[in-house]
Order: structure tokens, then C-alpha cells, then sequence
């Protein structure tokens, strides 16, 4: 769904997915119909997401609209990073490079481990008993 100004993107973290719509606008950011501050409660998850329109200098450029879904409060904000960025490489393609750089366009792909039959969990045992 891509109009002549609208740029559209996914996003991925741990179990979060963000799909992302960038707008130009005045740099509202709006994460499933709320906006940014009422969503987002935690400073770090606020910075994290806005840091590739801090490195392009764009944050007051686009409105961007984002739904997301699954995970916790830090993986929904790195899902809306890696969608914000993919959607800025979509927009102007020369700022791939510097996105590149600080690390934005890379989808961390760590997830959580999964626990194995016999364990107390991923790597933890049941305590080893002699007698």
C-alpha cells in the first residue's frame, strides 16, 4: 500500500510486530490509535524507537501511524524501530547507509529460548541428587 507520500514497512522483534505507515506531517506518532506519550510510558522504549529519526534529522517530518502487536513494552518499541527505519529507506534510499551504520537496519533476531522436556528450563537442570 504504497501512495505517492505514504511509505510502508515491518518491523520485527523478539515476538513483536509493528507495521508502519509514514506520512509527511508534522511529526506526530501515533502507536494503535493512541498517541506516542500515552502508549509508550517508559523514557528508554520512547528513545529507542525515535532513534532513527533522530539520526536523520526527520522527526518533525512525518506523521507516522503504527499498529503492533505481541511481545513486551522493549520489543514493541525495537519492532517500531525496525520499521521506522525500513520505511525511511523506502522514502529517501541515501539514508540507508547512515541507518546502516548506527545499527537500525539489522532485525535483531535473539528470541527467547525454549524451554526442553526433562529441564527445569532452556538451560537450567533439576537439582542432581547422589542419594
Amino acid at each position: 500500500m504504497e501512495n505517492e507520500n505514504i511509505y510502508y514497512a515491518t518491523g520485527k522483534r523478539k515476538t513483536s510486530i509493528a507495521k508502519t505507515w509514514l506520512k509527511l506531517g508534522s511529526g506526530k506518532i501515533t502507536i494503535n490509535n493512541k498517541p506516542l506519550d500515552d502508549y509508550f510510558v517508559n523514557e528508554n522504549a520512547k528513545n529507542l524507537l525515535s532513534t532513527p529519526l533522530t539520526i536523520t534529522e526527520k522527526k518533525e517530518i512525518f506523521d507516522i501511524k503504527i499498529n503492533v502487536l505481541g511481545g513486551g513494552i522493549m520489543g514493541q518499541a525495537g519492532a517500531i524501530k525496525h520499521g521506522i527505519t525500513k520505511a525511511l529507506v523506502l522514502c529517501d534510499p541515501d539514508l540507508r547507509s547512515v541507518l546502516k551504520k548506527a545499527g537500525c537496519l539489522t532485525r535483531d533476531s535473539r528470541i527467547k529460548e525454549r524451554k526442553k522436556y526433562g529441564q527445569k528450563g532452556a538451560r537450567a537442570r533439576f537439582q542432581f541428587s547422589k542419594r
